[in-house]
């Protein structure tokens, strides 16, 4: 590993340790876990946006403008300037390396393992649960449901626990049947 690598994956591990420090201080870090994740992922997945955040022409005070516009009225304070620190601090490119840390951390505190689940429906509190219960019982492992609305998912639901990826989704079983015949 190369020292440039070593210092990158210390710098994640250290900002992921202070997200988890300062979400934990206020209280809210189930929260704050999933909506920063939510925010991590929704700027993976937008190009413009991402350029945006990571853009060193525009002036900082507009970086954290456009994160502060976003999330503003859809999350907590807390996650607000967790977000805001990190493009503040230029740290926009590592927001989802440092954010996906910052997700295994909470959750092994919690002694817990963390699913990304995507579906194209937003789950209830009972669903989330109930599907908590039936991954925890699948993998062994205590699951926490991380849920990512997905229109691309067209019905059911995938399910990824670390390297471990459980596709329940009506495509995949379309699929499997056409492999079947």
């Amino acid at each position: 590993m190369s020292d440039r690598t070593a210092a990158a994956g210390a710098r994640v591990e250290a900002y992921a340790t202070a997200l988890l420090e300062v979400a934990r201080a206020e209280g809210t870090l189930g929260e704050v876990e999933d909506e920063l994740f939510r925010f991590a992922r929704a700027v993976e997945g937008n190009d413009a946006l991402r350029l945006a955040l990571t853009d060193q022409a525009l002036p900082v005070e507009r970086r954290i403008a456009v994160v502060e516009e976003l999330l503003e009225a859809k999350a907590l304070r807390t996650t607000v300037a967790l977000a805001s620190l990190l493009v503040g601090a230029g740290r926009a490119g590592d927001m989802s390396a440092i954010i996906e840390r910052f997700v295994e951390k909470a959750a092994a505190e919690r002694a817990h393992e963390v699913a990304e689940v995507r579906s194209a429906i937003p789950l209830d509190e009972g669903q989330r649960r109930r599907l908590a219960e039936a991954l925890s019982a699948a993998t062994g492992k205590q699951v926490e449901v991380v849920l990512v609305v997905d229109p691309k998912v067209m019905g059911g639901l995938v399910a990824r626990i670390g390297d471990t990826v459980i596709d329940g989704t009506v495509s995949h079983r379309l699929e499997q049947l056409k492999e079947r015949t």
